[in-house]
């Protein structure tokens, strides 16, 4: 399977199991890992090293400090923001390889400022009438594969 790389960014996380279970992700589909902002958990921690298993040495992890740095050091790079704030669906985006998709932190998602500042970029996961939200890792998974699918 010929795979180009996305770029996954995790805003934020706060569960080390689904930034584990996600690093295994980007490592079995060639994606790179960024992550920003304040984490919720220490880069050691058990739990998210054993959702990682073997697979860390395998995946590309980059630690940065603010959003706003990620976007500087990608000028020309397109960035989509998964939240539940959004009408357009994953669907109806034409993915390119190497673009990045910007996930939430569990409890509060992406924050409006970030997501109504680029709001055609701000795209969601389309599910059942009142339903809080998906999984992460599964959302991320769900977003990445059609990415892949689209390019592949």
């Amino acid at each position: 399977m010929n795979i180009n790389t996305f770029n996954i960014v995790l805003y934020e996380p706060e569960i080390p199991q689904n930034t584990g279970n996600i690093a295994r992700l980007c490592a079995c589909t060639g994606a790179n890992l960024f992550l920003v902002g304040k984490l919720g958990f220490s880069l050691s921690d058990k739990y998210m090293k054993r959702s990682g298993l073997d697979y860390w040495e395998h995946v590309s992890v980059k630690r940065i400090n603010t959003l706003d740095e990620l976007k500087a050091q990608y000028p020309n790079s397109n960035f989509y923001y998964l939240t539940t704030k959004s009408k357009i669906s994953f669907y109806d985006v034409k993915f390119e390889p190497e673009d990045f998709l910007v996930f939430g932190p569990e409890s509060r998602g992406i924050p409006e400022d970030i997501l109504f500042a680029e709001s055609s970029k701000s795209i969601t996961i389309p599910m059942k009438e009142n339903m809080r939200s998906l999984n992460l890792s599964n959302s991320v998974a769900i977003v990445l594969y059609e990415a892949i699918r689209q390019v592949g």
